[in-house]
């Protein structure tokens, strides 16, 4: 992605707008699933998730990398997941049980991270099971599938659910063995 990321730089496209970029499709991807529109939904999600790696590589290729943008960027990806998530349930391609159970397990994988690494001091916690682009990949394996099996997006969904909760677990108990004692 750095020769991409470089070129797109030299545009003066910034990494901030690539970021708020991408959100906007993954959001306009979520409104696809809300209709039904899957295989949309998925397209739409698939080049979202390219411009949110393009973001990265861009800040890295231009030396405009902050910190902010990288708060940014965390916030924005929570904004997609949810309206994924919101998407696909009022959609009707996954039960509201099964999409809350899965939304619950990705928000608090993140949030576990996030409270590793600020109150428990840990440089890095990004160990676990399933990260983002595993559950965005899940969700648009199941999008290719829902033409022949109808119901892939609600075990997706179920898929999600678990490895997310168990990427908390997994999380919890690294900061455990390495959080910095009180």
């Amino acid at each position: 992605m750095f020769p991409i990321g470089r070129a797109v730089g030299s545009l003066g496209i910034k990494p901030n707008m690539l970021s708020v970029f991408a959100a906007l499709l993954g959001v306009l991807a979520s409104l696809s699933y809300a209709r039904g529109i899957v295989l949309l939904g998925a397209l739409i999600l698939l080049i979202s998730t390219f411009f949110d790696m393009l973001d990265g590589a861009v800040a890295r290729a231009t030396k405009s990398s902050s910190r902010f943008g990288s708060v940014l960027d965390h916030v924005l990806d929570r904004y997609v997941e949810y309206a994924l998530v919101v998407g696909i349930v009022v959609g009707g391609l996954a039960d509201w049980f099964w999409g809350l159970f899965s939304l619950t397990g990705m928000l608090l994988a993140s949030y576990t991270r996030a409270a590793a690494e600020s109150v428990g001091g840990l440089k890095s916690c990004t160990i676990g099971i399933a990260e983002r682009q595993e559950k965005l990949l899940l969700i648009l394996v199941g999008s290719a599938l829902v033409s022949t099996w109808p119901s892939a997006l609600q075990y997706v969904m179920i898929i999600v659910g678990l490895l997310s909760h168990a990427t908390v677990i997994q999380r919890l108990a690294y900061a455990r063995q390495n959080a910095r004692a009180f």
